[in-house]
């Protein structure tokens, strides 16, 4: 049976396109306002979801995804609700694929076996655990094969020929590329640079390549969506809610620009 992951990959080849992945934070900035934001972000022109798991030290995240997750852990958000949302989400939705993004200590005070099986039943796609490098795949790989979820790995500027088979090891999903050093939402890649390194990557393997980190406005999704299978943007989504006067305004500006970026994604290769 083909994951939702490979088959919406596969659509998107087909149609010669870059997918456009879009991440909020579950909760953000309560349950009932994330929630609604997540049931629309399909039809605004996400075709892929990466639904954070907000947790206390997010050390990979700057300051705007930093405070998303505090926003939502003031709200009350937990592990349970944010399974929870992504069950109500698939009420809906069967078809757009959904990720976790987050790190593993949530999971490891859930119960690695039983998150894995939570994860699936709720309709979990796959999983991308920040601070669970390829070489500490045992910690959760094994689980989540079994359940069927994707490992979804991530490469970097710094991640040399030496290395990238190691990351490359029993990934799937997808590859999500560090477009630059350091933490989300700061800083701009230079288009050229990432476009070398995404050839080099697929070189080695038939993963599609998704670019993220940096990448904030259309015209800047629409220059990495020439070369990469799929542009990630998640720091200037989540700043349209951190700088709305209510939930409801944020959710409408947060659409806005999701629409925005699916259009430009989308005309970059016509």
């Amino acid at each position: 049976m083909t994951s939702r992951l490979a088959g919406r990959f596969a659509e998107l080849k087909a149609a010669n396109r870059s997918a456009l992945v879009t991440y909020i934070c579950a909760g953000d900035p309560g349950y009932d306002a994330s929630l609604s934001l997540l049931k629309q972000l399909p039809a605004a022109g996400a075709d892929v979801i990466e639904l954070g798991m907000p947790f206390s030290d997010p050390m990979a995240d700057g300051p705007t995804i930093q405070a998303a997750a505090v926003r939502a852990l003031n709200a009350g958000q937990t592990q349970l609700k944010t399974l929870e949302m992504v069950r109500q989400f698939r009420r809906d939705d069967q078809t757009t694929p959904l990720v976790l993004m987050g790190y593993y200590n949530p999971i490891y005070r859930y119960g690695p076996e039983a998150f894995m099986r939570d994860a699936r039943e709720a309709g979990v796609d796959g999983l991308l655990i920040v601070d669970l490098p390829a070489e500490h795949d045992s910690e959760l790989g094994p689980l989540a094969r079994e359940a069927g979820l994707d490992m979804i790995r991530m490469a970097t500027p710094t991640t040399d020929a030496k290395r990238l088979p190691a990351v490359l090891d029993r990934a799937s999903g997808f590859l999500y590329y560090v477009s630059l050093n350091g933490v989300t939402g700061v800083g701009q890649a230079d288009n050229a640079t990432v476009r070398d390194a995404i050839g080099a990557i697929q070189q080695q393997t038939e993963l599609p390549v998704c670019v993220g980190f940096g990448v904030r406005t259309p015209e800047q999704a629409a220059r990495f969506a020439l070369d990469a299978q799929g542009v990630v943007v998640g720091s200037a989504l989540v700043e349209q809610i951190a700088n709305a006067n209510s939930p409801e305004q944020g959710v409408k500006d947060v659409l806005s620009l999701v629409s925005a970026l699916s259009a430009a994604v989308k005309q970059a290769r016509n």
